[in-house]
């Protein structure tokens, strides 16, 4: 008679945690299947040793955000709301606004949407940076050009 085999799970402690930062341009990407790469990076996904439990993710620096695209229809009908807090404070902007005015908002706006709801959703989405333009000021990192 066999023995069955054990499999043990790894659990990352704080301090083995190896972090890096990583440099993706959103020039021609579509906008849901880039920030899902995105929020895999984050969270941590991507490694061999992710814990959901812990802070495993890199950085995320992302340039070109004025470039992303949308499919079908979204250019004309996707719509930002936000509410002011004030009576008839509801406040409705278009997608080709938000794209010329807040560019980097379109694509947080997505992560955020993608990330857990708890603290550590939050503390793992204060690693991303993103740039309208092709500069950034994170050459001290050395983040990794990454190509999605």
């Amino acid at each position: 008679m066999e023995r069955k085999k054990e499999t043990t799970t790894t659990l990352v402690r704080k301090e083995d945690i190896q972090r890096g930062w990583y440099l993706l341009d959103a020039s021609g990407k579509t906008l849901g299947r880039f920030c899902s790469e995105i929020a895999k990076i984050l969270r941590g996904k991507h490694k061999p040793d992710f814990t959901p439990n812990q802070d495993t993710g890199d950085g995320v620096i992302v340039i070109n955000a004025d470039k992303i695209v949308v499919s079908g229809n979204k250019e004309a009908q996707k719509i930002y709301r936000y509410y002011t807090g004030h009576i008839g404070g509801q406040r409705e902007i278009p997608f080709a606004v938000m794209k010329v005015k807040k560019p980097d908002y379109i694509i947080m706006h997505a992560v955020k949407g993608m990330m857990p709801k708890s603290r550590l959703g939050k503390q793992q989405v204060r690693k991303l940076r993103i740039f309208a333009g092709e500069e950034h000021p994170f050459e001290a990192q050395k983040p990794i050009k990454v190509e999605i």
